[in-house]
Protein backbone atom coordinates (compact mmCIF):
# COMPACT_ATOMS: atom_id res chain seq x y z
CA UNK A 1 0.00 0.00 0.00
CA UNK A 2 1.31 3.60 -0.76
CA UNK A 3 0.77 6.55 0.60
CA UNK A 4 -0.98 9.04 -1.04
CA UNK A 5 0.70 12.37 0.30
CA UNK A 6 4.40 11.28 0.10
CA UNK A 7 4.25 7.79 -2.27
CA UNK A 8 5.93 5.99 0.44
CA UNK A 9 4.84 2.76 1.67
CA UNK A 10 2.37 2.73 4.66
CA UNK A 11 3.52 3.07 7.97
CA UNK A 12 2.03 3.04 11.69
CA UNK A 13 2.30 6.69 12.98
CA UNK A 14 0.88 8.38 15.91
CA UNK A 15 -1.85 10.20 14.88
CA UNK A 16 0.01 13.32 15.87
CA UNK A 17 2.47 12.82 13.26
CA UNK A 18 0.22 11.66 10.51
CA UNK A 19 -2.18 14.07 11.03
CA UNK A 20 0.99 16.59 10.63
CA UNK A 21 2.02 14.94 7.36
CA UNK A 22 -1.79 14.56 5.94
CA UNK A 23 -2.42 18.37 6.74
CA UNK A 24 0.84 20.14 5.90
CA UNK A 25 3.10 18.17 4.16
CA UNK A 26 4.17 18.35 0.69
CA UNK A 27 0.29 17.82 -1.41
CA UNK A 28 -1.15 17.84 2.40
CA UNK A 29 -4.62 18.72 2.85
CA UNK A 30 -4.13 22.36 3.95
CA UNK A 31 -1.55 22.98 1.18
CA UNK A 32 -4.16 22.90 -1.86
CA UNK A 33 -4.92 26.28 -3.18
CA UNK A 34 -8.24 25.83 -2.85
CA UNK A 35 -7.86 26.64 1.04
CA UNK A 36 -10.15 25.69 3.71
CA UNK A 37 -13.05 27.48 1.87
CA UNK A 38 -13.24 24.76 -1.36
CA UNK A 39 -14.29 22.05 1.46
CA UNK A 40 -16.28 23.88 4.15
CA UNK A 41 -18.06 26.77 5.44
CA UNK A 42 -16.52 28.44 8.56
CA UNK A 43 -17.94 31.73 10.04
CA UNK A 44 -15.77 33.85 8.18
CA UNK A 45 -17.35 32.29 4.58
CA UNK A 46 -20.89 32.99 5.94
CA UNK A 47 -20.61 37.03 5.35
CA UNK A 48 -19.60 40.32 6.26
CA UNK A 49 -21.12 40.56 9.82
CA UNK A 50 -18.16 38.15 11.42
CA UNK A 51 -15.69 40.71 9.86
CA UNK A 52 -17.40 43.31 10.54
CA UNK A 53 -17.54 42.01 14.58
CA UNK A 54 -13.50 41.14 14.46
CA UNK A 55 -13.38 44.93 13.38
CA UNK A 56 -15.63 45.91 16.47
CA UNK A 57 -13.31 44.32 18.81
CA UNK A 58 -9.66 45.13 17.66
CA UNK A 59 -11.29 48.64 17.61
CA UNK A 60 -12.08 48.01 21.75
CA UNK A 61 -8.53 46.66 21.75
CA UNK A 62 -7.02 49.88 20.22
CA UNK A 63 -9.33 52.03 22.82
CA UNK A 64 -7.87 49.86 25.90
CA UNK A 65 -3.94 50.61 24.53
CA UNK A 66 -5.16 53.86 24.36
CA UNK A 67 -3.73 53.80 20.22
CA UNK A 68 -5.38 54.29 17.11
CA UNK A 69 -2.21 52.13 15.89
CA UNK A 70 -3.25 48.20 16.17
CA UNK A 71 -2.06 45.09 14.81
CA UNK A 72 -4.49 42.29 14.00
CA UNK A 73 -2.95 38.79 13.87
CA UNK A 74 -4.51 36.12 12.05
CA UNK A 75 -3.45 32.52 12.77
CA UNK A 76 -4.83 30.01 10.44
CA UNK A 77 -5.43 32.75 8.17
CA UNK A 78 -6.78 30.63 5.05
CA UNK A 79 -6.08 32.13 2.58
CA UNK A 80 -6.43 35.95 3.95
CA UNK A 81 -10.47 36.08 3.80
CA UNK A 82 -10.78 37.61 7.13
CA UNK A 83 -8.22 40.36 7.42
CA UNK A 84 -9.41 41.38 4.03
CA UNK A 85 -12.67 41.81 5.06
CA UNK A 86 -11.15 43.44 8.44
CA UNK A 87 -9.28 46.20 6.37
CA UNK A 88 -12.45 46.79 4.48
CA UNK A 89 -15.07 47.14 7.62
CA UNK A 90 -11.68 49.63 8.99
CA UNK A 91 -11.42 51.88 5.98
CA UNK A 92 -13.81 54.73 7.05
CA UNK A 93 -12.33 54.35 10.92
CA UNK A 94 -9.47 55.90 12.22
CA UNK A 95 -7.68 52.93 13.04
CA UNK A 96 -4.20 52.28 11.51
CA UNK A 97 -4.41 48.34 11.16
CA UNK A 98 -1.09 45.93 10.82
CA UNK A 99 -2.50 42.89 9.42
CA UNK A 100 -0.58 39.23 9.84
CA UNK A 101 -1.75 36.63 8.30
CA UNK A 102 0.36 33.49 10.18
CA UNK A 103 -0.54 30.67 7.62
CA UNK A 104 1.24 27.17 6.17
CA UNK A 105 0.04 27.44 2.92
CA UNK A 106 1.92 30.04 0.11
CA UNK A 107 0.72 33.94 0.69
CA UNK A 108 -2.11 33.38 -2.22
CA UNK A 109 -2.16 35.80 -5.60
CA UNK A 110 -3.98 39.58 -5.55
CA UNK A 111 -3.74 39.27 -1.46
CA UNK A 112 -3.97 42.83 -0.35
CA UNK A 113 -0.27 44.23 0.10
CA UNK A 114 -1.40 45.88 3.26
CA UNK A 115 -1.42 42.15 4.82
CA UNK A 116 2.14 40.69 5.71
CA UNK A 117 2.35 36.55 5.08
CA UNK A 118 3.92 34.62 7.82
CA UNK A 119 4.47 31.15 8.38
CA UNK A 120 4.36 31.90 11.97
CA UNK A 121 3.90 33.28 15.13
CA UNK A 122 5.36 36.69 16.22
CA UNK A 123 8.31 36.92 17.83
CA UNK A 124 7.47 36.40 21.99
CA UNK A 125 6.37 40.00 23.43
CA UNK A 126 6.37 41.57 19.97
CA UNK A 127 3.06 42.53 19.13
CA UNK A 128 0.25 45.35 20.65
CA UNK A 129 -3.03 44.48 19.27
CA UNK A 130 -5.45 41.62 18.44
CA UNK A 131 -4.48 37.71 18.10
CA UNK A 132 -7.41 36.03 16.53
CA UNK A 133 -7.19 32.24 15.79
CA UNK A 134 -10.63 31.15 14.06
CA UNK A 135 -10.74 27.51 13.87
CA UNK A 136 -6.90 26.99 14.63
CA UNK A 137 -6.62 25.16 18.12
CA UNK A 138 -8.43 21.98 16.19
CA UNK A 139 -6.31 21.69 13.21
CA UNK A 140 -3.07 21.61 15.47
CA UNK A 141 -2.32 17.94 15.79
CA UNK A 142 -2.28 15.56 18.50
CA UNK A 143 -1.78 12.56 19.25
CA UNK A 144 -5.03 9.92 20.89
CA UNK A 145 -5.04 8.01 23.61
CA UNK A 146 -7.29 4.65 24.24
CA UNK A 147 -7.78 2.30 27.38
CA UNK A 148 -6.87 -1.33 26.83
CA UNK A 149 -8.87 -4.11 28.14
CA UNK A 150 -6.42 -4.39 31.01
CA UNK A 151 -7.16 -0.63 32.06
CA UNK A 152 -4.02 1.15 30.31
CA UNK A 153 -4.06 3.76 28.19
CA UNK A 154 -2.33 3.34 25.36
CA UNK A 155 -1.63 5.19 22.05
CA UNK A 156 -3.22 4.82 19.18
CA UNK A 157 -1.20 4.15 15.59
CA UNK A 158 -2.82 4.67 12.37
CA UNK A 159 -1.74 4.11 8.64
CA UNK A 160 -2.32 6.41 6.07
CA UNK A 161 -5.45 4.66 5.05
CA UNK A 162 -7.09 4.81 8.51
CA UNK A 163 -6.83 1.57 9.85
CA UNK A 164 -5.74 1.52 13.38
CA UNK A 165 -3.85 -0.10 16.29
CA UNK A 166 -3.10 0.38 19.86
CA UNK A 167 0.81 1.13 20.72
CA UNK A 168 3.05 1.67 23.80
CA UNK A 169 1.07 2.89 26.96
CA UNK A 170 0.98 7.06 27.38
CA UNK A 171 3.71 7.95 29.47
CA UNK A 172 5.64 10.67 30.18
CA UNK A 173 4.61 14.84 30.20
CA UNK A 174 1.17 13.42 27.85
CA UNK A 175 0.35 10.62 30.83
CA UNK A 176 0.30 13.86 33.04
CA UNK A 177 -1.84 15.80 30.88
CA UNK A 178 -4.18 12.78 30.40
CA UNK A 179 -4.51 12.84 34.14
CA UNK A 180 -5.11 16.48 34.71
CA UNK A 181 -7.61 17.29 31.73
CA UNK A 182 -9.46 14.21 30.06
CA UNK A 183 -8.78 10.89 33.00
CA UNK A 184 -9.41 8.27 31.13
CA UNK A 185 -10.82 5.00 32.72
CA UNK A 186 -12.69 2.29 30.72
CA UNK A 187 -11.82 -0.17 28.15
CA UNK A 188 -12.22 1.39 24.99
CA UNK A 189 -12.35 5.23 26.40
CA UNK A 190 -10.50 7.34 24.11
CA UNK A 191 -9.12 11.15 24.20
CA UNK A 192 -7.06 13.91 22.29
CA UNK A 193 -3.85 14.71 24.13
CA UNK A 194 -4.25 18.24 23.93
CA UNK A 195 -0.74 19.05 25.13
CA UNK A 196 0.07 20.51 21.95
CA UNK A 197 -2.48 22.56 21.76
CA UNK A 198 -1.56 24.14 24.94
CA UNK A 199 1.80 25.02 23.93
CA UNK A 200 0.36 26.48 20.72
CA UNK A 201 -2.28 28.85 22.68
CA UNK A 202 0.37 30.01 25.24
CA UNK A 203 2.57 30.83 22.47
CA UNK A 204 0.16 32.69 20.64
CA UNK A 205 -0.65 34.15 23.97
CA UNK A 206 2.87 35.10 24.52
CA UNK A 207 3.41 36.75 21.10
CA UNK A 208 1.36 39.49 22.87
CA UNK A 209 2.71 42.75 24.01
CA UNK A 210 -0.24 43.77 24.97
CA UNK A 211 -3.77 43.35 23.95
CA UNK A 212 -6.22 39.86 23.73
CA UNK A 213 -5.77 36.99 22.40
CA UNK A 214 -9.12 35.17 21.17
CA UNK A 215 -9.10 32.04 19.91
CA UNK A 216 -12.66 30.70 18.24
CA UNK A 217 -13.58 26.78 18.26
CA UNK A 218 -15.68 23.80 18.73
CA UNK A 219 -14.61 22.58 22.28
CA UNK A 220 -15.00 20.82 25.26
CA UNK A 221 -14.12 21.64 29.27
CA UNK A 222 -13.33 18.47 31.61
CA UNK A 223 -16.54 17.82 33.19
CA UNK A 224 -18.17 17.58 29.35
CA UNK A 225 -15.40 15.46 27.55
CA UNK A 226 -17.22 12.92 24.99
CA UNK A 227 -15.93 9.49 26.19
CA UNK A 228 -14.98 8.23 22.45
CA UNK A 229 -13.17 11.31 21.34
CA UNK A 230 -14.32 13.40 18.51
CA UNK A 231 -11.57 12.44 16.07
CA UNK A 232 -13.11 13.14 12.62
CA UNK A 233 -12.65 14.44 8.63
CA UNK A 234 -14.03 17.05 6.54
CA UNK A 235 -14.13 16.84 2.94
CA UNK A 236 -16.15 19.18 0.39
CA UNK A 237 -18.63 20.09 2.97
CA UNK A 238 -19.42 16.34 4.04
CA UNK A 239 -17.98 14.49 7.72
CA UNK A 240 -16.16 11.76 6.05
CA UNK A 241 -13.62 9.35 8.18
CA UNK A 242 -10.32 10.50 9.32
CA UNK A 243 -8.32 9.14 7.05
CA UNK A 244 -4.79 10.83 6.93
CA UNK A 245 -4.33 10.11 3.59
CA UNK A 246 -3.85 13.86 2.54
CA UNK A 247 -7.52 13.76 0.89
CA UNK A 248 -9.31 15.16 4.00
CA UNK A 249 -9.39 17.55 7.02
CA UNK A 250 -8.15 15.45 10.27
CA UNK A 251 -9.77 17.35 12.96
CA UNK A 252 -10.92 17.33 16.84
CA UNK A 253 -12.63 19.49 18.89
CA UNK A 254 -10.27 21.59 21.96
CA UNK A 255 -10.11 21.11 25.30
CA UNK A 256 -10.18 24.58 25.47
CA UNK A 257 -10.12 25.02 29.25
CA UNK A 258 -6.20 23.23 29.03
CA UNK A 259 -5.67 26.24 26.36
CA UNK A 260 -6.89 28.79 28.95
CA UNK A 261 -4.66 27.74 31.92
CA UNK A 262 -1.54 27.32 29.69
CA UNK A 263 -2.71 31.05 28.07
CA UNK A 264 -3.38 32.16 31.72
CA UNK A 265 0.67 30.98 32.69
CA UNK A 266 1.72 32.97 29.09
CA UNK A 267 0.04 36.34 29.65
CA UNK A 268 0.48 38.46 32.29
CA UNK A 269 -2.78 39.97 33.64
CA UNK A 270 -4.38 36.30 32.47
CA UNK A 271 -2.14 34.48 34.66
CA UNK A 272 -2.51 37.03 38.02
CA UNK A 273 -6.37 37.52 37.63
CA UNK A 274 -7.65 36.10 40.47
CA UNK A 275 -10.63 33.73 40.39
CA UNK A 276 -10.20 34.09 36.31
CA UNK A 277 -11.45 30.84 35.59
CA UNK A 278 -12.90 30.08 32.50
CA UNK A 279 -16.03 31.24 32.06
CA UNK A 280 -16.02 32.22 35.45
CA UNK A 281 -17.66 35.53 36.80
CA UNK A 282 -15.83 36.37 39.59
CA UNK A 283 -15.13 39.79 38.45
CA UNK A 284 -17.02 42.02 36.13
CA UNK A 285 -14.86 41.37 33.08
CA UNK A 286 -12.03 38.78 34.04
CA UNK A 287 -8.84 38.65 31.88
CA UNK A 288 -9.89 34.96 30.70
CA UNK A 289 -13.20 34.20 29.37
CA UNK A 290 -14.95 31.66 27.69
CA UNK A 291 -18.38 32.26 26.06
CA UNK A 292 -20.08 30.74 23.27
CA UNK A 293 -19.79 32.48 20.04
CA UNK A 294 -23.60 33.15 19.54
CA UNK A 295 -22.75 34.78 23.24
CA UNK A 296 -19.73 37.08 22.31
CA UNK A 297 -21.50 37.61 18.71
CA UNK A 298 -24.67 39.38 20.60
CA UNK A 299 -22.01 41.71 23.01
CA UNK A 300 -20.79 43.10 19.76
CA UNK A 301 -24.25 43.71 18.04
CA UNK A 302 -24.60 41.10 15.82
CA UNK A 303 -28.42 39.69 16.31
CA UNK A 304 -30.40 37.42 14.41
CA UNK A 305 -33.71 39.51 14.59
CA UNK A 306 -36.09 39.50 11.55
CA UNK A 307 -36.76 43.60 10.73
CA UNK A 308 -39.72 45.12 11.46
CA UNK A 309 -42.16 44.23 8.27
CA UNK A 310 -43.23 48.21 8.07
CA UNK A 311 -39.76 48.77 6.71
CA UNK A 312 -40.57 46.37 3.46
CA UNK A 313 -43.44 49.14 3.11
CA UNK A 314 -40.89 52.30 3.52
CA UNK A 315 -38.20 51.30 2.36
CA UNK A 316 -38.32 47.84 0.03
CA UNK A 317 -34.23 47.65 -0.79
CA UNK A 318 -33.23 48.49 3.18
CA UNK A 319 -36.02 45.74 4.49
CA UNK A 320 -33.90 43.18 1.67
CA UNK A 321 -30.98 44.07 2.92
CA UNK A 322 -31.65 43.98 6.80
CA UNK A 323 -33.12 40.41 6.05
CA UNK A 324 -30.46 39.18 4.44
CA UNK A 325 -28.20 40.57 7.54
CA UNK A 326 -30.27 38.93 10.05
CA UNK A 327 -30.16 35.47 7.95
CA UNK A 328 -26.52 36.13 8.16
CA UNK A 329 -26.67 36.78 11.78
CA UNK A 330 -28.80 34.11 12.58
CA UNK A 331 -26.28 31.29 10.77
CA UNK A 332 -23.72 33.16 13.10
CA UNK A 333 -25.23 32.42 16.23
CA UNK A 334 -27.12 29.17 15.75
CA UNK A 335 -27.97 27.16 18.45
CA UNK A 336 -26.34 23.22 17.07
CA UNK A 337 -24.16 25.19 14.45
CA UNK A 338 -21.48 28.22 14.11
CA UNK A 339 -23.02 29.12 17.67
CA UNK A 340 -21.82 27.15 19.79
CA UNK A 341 -18.03 27.37 19.12
CA UNK A 342 -16.32 28.69 22.25
CA UNK A 343 -14.51 31.62 22.53
CA UNK A 344 -11.70 31.84 24.28
CA UNK A 345 -10.51 35.69 24.87
CA UNK A 346 -7.35 36.29 26.94
CA UNK A 347 -6.15 39.86 27.36
CA UNK A 348 -2.12 40.62 27.92
CA UNK A 349 -1.89 43.98 29.67
CA UNK A 350 1.03 46.42 29.05
CA UNK A 351 4.29 45.73 30.95
CA UNK A 352 5.22 47.96 33.70
CA UNK A 353 8.29 49.40 35.69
Amino acid sequence: MTDDVTGETCQWQGWREATERALYGPGGFYRRPEGPAGHFRTSVHAGPLFAGAVAGLLGEVAQELGTAEVALVDVGAGRGELLTAVLAATARTDLVVRAYAVERAARPAGLDPRITWTDRLPEPASVRGLLFANEWLDNVPVDVAEVDAAGVARYVEVRSDGTERLGAPVAGPDAEWLARWWPLREPGARAEIGRPRDEAWAAAVGSLAAGRAVAVDYAHVRDSRPPFGTLTGFRAGREVPPVPDGSCDVTAHVAVDACAEAGREAGGEAGREAGGEAGGEAAAEPATQLVTQREALHRLGVSGGRPPLSLATTDPAGYVRALASAGEAAELTARGGLGDFHWLTQKVPPATG
